[in-house]
């Protein structure tokens, strides 16, 4: 089994086109590489059709019960025996850093076995305890036979059959918080910025309806979190909680000088 991998990095396409041809040169003619990325490209900013599924303990999930959080998806099948677990395990590291970034729960993960009929909920649980997630939240799915076409093409995943089990592009998609497809992030390991910087972007991006104190103070500790390149970790940026500490400062001392001589200025004028 092959996993097509775009290089890493936001690169401009015809990089990644070209990581994806030296990368798969003995690729299936059926999954051509530009064409592959072409169509996970081509579905940014759709919407992703409601979808049924099946957890392993047999509860029926739906798409649309997700929606209200941002969802993490990532395609596997349970007989491939390196890249899927490969990528798993990468994926499950991104995690816990976004999870210590952004906080706990504040995203859901889902990884779907499109090898139908044989990607049963039961082979579902049996990959899961074979990478060993416990993260709650991440969630190993069935999908209902028949559904795995339109579900890959409304999430631009390509995969074909090959003589080793199936060649695959290498993709995690981000849906926002209404089923949308955000973006695309590829390669069996890649920078976890890019997968922390677009959910931190859909954390705090969308306008708040009359936010009160503890969703303002919740946005700023997003908006201070910043990537550590020596740790590969994101942490607190204390210059940019200094910054906004001042200014905050600043602006208050200044609404109160402009208070106390306008009520100067309403004296004397009463005087």
């Amino acid at each position: 089994m092959r996993t097509l991998s775009p290089a890493r990095g936001r690169l401009p396409a015809a990089a990644l086109v070209l990581g994806l041809s030296v990368a798969t040169a003995a690729a299936s003619p059926a999954l051509e590489p530009p064409a592959a990325l072409e169509r996970s490209q081509g579905v940014l900013g759709r919407s992703v059709a409601d979808q049924a599924f099946t957890a392993p303990d047999g509860r029926r999930v739906r798409l649309a019960d997700l929606r209200g959080r941002p969802v993490v998806v990532s395609f596997v099948y349970t007989a491939c025996s390196q890249a899927c677990p490969t990528t798993t395990r990468f994926l499950a590291r991104a995690v816990a850093e976004a999870d210590r970034a952004l906080g706990p729960g504040r995203f859901h993960v889902v990884s779907i076995g499109f090898n139908i009929p044989y990607d049963t909920p039961a082979a579902m649980e049996g990959f899961r305890r074979q990478m060993g997630i416990e993260r709650a939240g991440w969630l190993f799915l069935s999908p209902d036979p028949g559904a795995v076409e339109g579900l890959t093409r409304d999430m631009g995943f390509s995969f074909a059959a090959s003589a080793g089990g199936f060649d695959h592009l290498a993709q995690v998609t981000l849906l926002d918080a209404e089923g949308r497809v955000a973006t695309q992030v590829y390669g069996e390991d890649f920078d976890v910025r890019t997968l922390v910087g677009p959910l931190k972007s859909l954390l705090t991006g969308a306008p708040l309806e009359r936010p009160g104190l503890a969703d303002i103070v919740e946005r700023v500790r997003l908006l201070c979190t910043v990537y550590d390149p020596r740790t590969g970790r994101y942490r607190l940026d204390y210059g940019i909680v200094l910054e906004l500490f001042t200014g905050s400062t600043i602006v208050i001392a200044v609404l109160g000088f402009l208070w106390r001589e306008w009520r100067r200025h309403r004296r004397l004028r009463a005087g």
